[in-house]
């Protein structure tokens, strides 16, 4: 319970807060995990106006995607230790391992181009992102407030696997979405070479986990 409540100061991801404690714990019975897709366009709905209206798109991208990895390593942690199935183990294990070293790139090129630490969401160098009316983009725009309660929330589910699944698809649906409107908005290289990178592993992973869920919960 420590650990979870340590990890409260992260910054939690919009998806994450939509799923309480009470839809965690009676989560439908199903053979498909949850369209990812269409809640990925819901949490998308100005991705056109995405270049124009957020200034330096590669800043912005750093500000987001990283409390965002750190969402999904949380998840991936409690995944490590709670996760019945040895092939939840092990992606989570992957996820800890990819994510973490990417937050720390992006950490080094934020002070390399930008001169400063990353600031947090609710900083106020970022708060007039937050207050132009622009929706947020993926997780990690809603504040502090959710994210111990998602992973105690996560933890309480009868069936841990299950919950995990259905709660990572979307996640990294919105990492997808996010890597592929900088991509083409970048001329750095190092962010065209991670938002690649975003775009082909959490693919992937999408893949493996929905077939998991279609063999585990058919």
């Amino acid at each position: 319970m420590n650990r979870l409540l340590l990890l409260s100061g992260l910054v939690v991801s919009s998806a994450l807060t939509a799923v309480t404690i009470a839809s965690v714990l009676s989560i439908p019975a199903r053979a498909t995990p949850p369209e990812s897709s269409a809640i990925a366009q819901e949490m998308w709905p100005w991705r056109s106006g995405f270049p124009n209206r957020m200034g330096n798109a590669d800043q912005h991208f750093i500000v987001m995607m990283i409390p965002h990895h750190e969402g999904a390593i949380a998840m991936a942690d409690l995944a490590i230790s709670q996760a019945k199935h040895p092939e939840l183990q092990a992606l989570a294990r992957a996820i800890q391992t990819s994510q973490t070293q990417e937050v720390r790139d992006m950490q080094t090129w934020y002070r390399r181009w930008y001169g400063s630490t990353v600031p947090d969401w609710d900083d106020r160098r970022v708060s007039s992102w937050r207050n132009s009316g622009m929706p947020s983009i993926g997780m990690g725009c809603a504040g502090r407030a959710g994210l111990a309660t998602d992973l105690i929330a996560l933890q309480a589910a009868p069936d841990f696997d299950r919950a995990f699944i259905e709660m990572m698809i979307p996640h990294h649906e919105m990492g997808v979405r996010m890597a592929q409107m900088v991509l083409l908005r970048s001329d750095r290289p190092e962010i065209q070479r991670l938002a690649q990178a975003i775009i082909t592993d959490q693919n992937q992973e999408i893949r493996q986990m929905q077939q998991w869920y279609r063999q585990w919960y058919s």
